[in-house]
């Protein structure tokens, strides 16, 4: 899994600080210009992984946000559509991990070929740490290298 620095999208950290300031994470912006429209796809996600985002979340950063891009962007013929990660989020760049510590995850470990699970503890450029619950009550941490990881998305119950 490539590690991307969240912080080398355009007009991320500019759009971070508004949406930190309310309270939450920006986990993906992307600006794409089509046909004489300015597209844009947010997602957030709250700063405490306990916390899910709800429609009202997103209302109340889409109010700011949006007027912000539009005056970074320079235009006002824009759509945006900004979105909660959602259940069953497949994380796509692995600068995203650190936003979800304490999430449950599972990753697709290619050196033992299966699914690993567990509770986002840590994450870095390079690596990451799951703590696995044992059946006799006990965990057990894993450190686990973004080159090994195919895949990752949400555990959802």
């Amino acid at each position: 899994m490539d590690y991307i620095p969240l912080d080398s999208y355009p007009h991320y950290t500019e759009c971070e600080k508004i949406v930190s300031q309310l309270g939450f994470h920006l986990v993906e912006l992307k600006i794409s210009p089509q046909n004489g429209v300015t597209q844009i796809l947010a997602t957030i996600t709250g700063k405490n992984a306990g916390v899910n985002i709800g429609v009202n979340d997103c209302s109340r950063v889409h109010k700011v946000l949006l007027p912000a891009l539009e005056e970074i962007l320079g235009t006002d013929n824009t759509y945006m559509e900004l979105t909660s990660p959602g259940m069953e989020r497949n994380i796509k760049n692995a600068a995203e991990f650190q936003l979800f510590l304490g999430r449950e995850i599972r990753v697709y470990d290619k050196r033992v070929t299966d699914w690993v699970g567990g509770v986002l503890k840590s994450a870095d450029d390079k690596s990451l740490m799951l703590e696995e619950a044992k059946e006799d009550g006990s965990a057990e941490q894993k450190k686990i290298s973004f080159d090994d990881i195919a895949k990752a998305k949400f555990i959802h119950l």
